[in-house]
């Protein structure tokens, strides 16, 4: 656990009502963030909460001395994604400190061993968890099981029940 690292974590879709209410929390959360001790910021790279977490890093970047990491499951993840999300993709990625791919093409684990290096990564993790199942509630559960700080941003937890095998 890396207590100067945040990892993020969040649904692909996000309410159109809830994306300026989620960017300006995000801003305010990286901010608050650096100022307990934290500069490194790693990211999964998909659509929605991760690309507004990326971006909010990189607006944080033009003032404070932050990085972004990204941690993605394959080179071809954007493949099929609509050309103006394939453009923030290419952006955020042209503007980040690091890029490192799980696997080079889509594999049936890769998501999930996305997940996994992000945990692995940070000392606090940042979420936007809106139900309790799939990748989003997985790594809240992992992130608690390995003792990160859960920052939840404009949600209730519902993340209560423990890993398979932590029962």
């Amino acid at each position: 656990m890396r207590r100067n690292a945040c990892c993020f974590t969040g649904h692909r879709a996000v309410a159109p009502a809830d994306r300026a209410p989620l960017q300006t929390a995000l801003l305010r959360e990286v901010q608050a963030l650096y100022a307990r001790g934290v500069t490194a910021f790693y990211a999964g790279g998909a659509r929605g909460f991760d690309t507004l977490a990326a971006e909010a890093v990189l607006h944080a970047r033009e003032t404070l001395p932050v990085t972004l990491h990204l941690l993605l499951p394959c080179r071809d993840q954007c493949r099929g994604w609509p050309p103006g999300d394939r453009l923030r993709y290419a952006e955020i990625l042209n503007c980040a400190d690091s890029v490192r791919y799980i696997e080079e093409t889509y594999t049936a684990d890769c998501m999930r061993r996305r997940n996994d290096a992000l945990v692995a990564a940070a000392g606090y993790c940042v979420c936007y968890l809106q139900h309790d199942r799939g990748g989003t509630a997985y790594t809240v559960r992992r992130a608690r099981a390995a003792g990160l700080e859960i920052i939840h941003l404009m949600t209730a937890d519902p993340v209560q029940t423990a890993l398979p095998g932590e029962e």
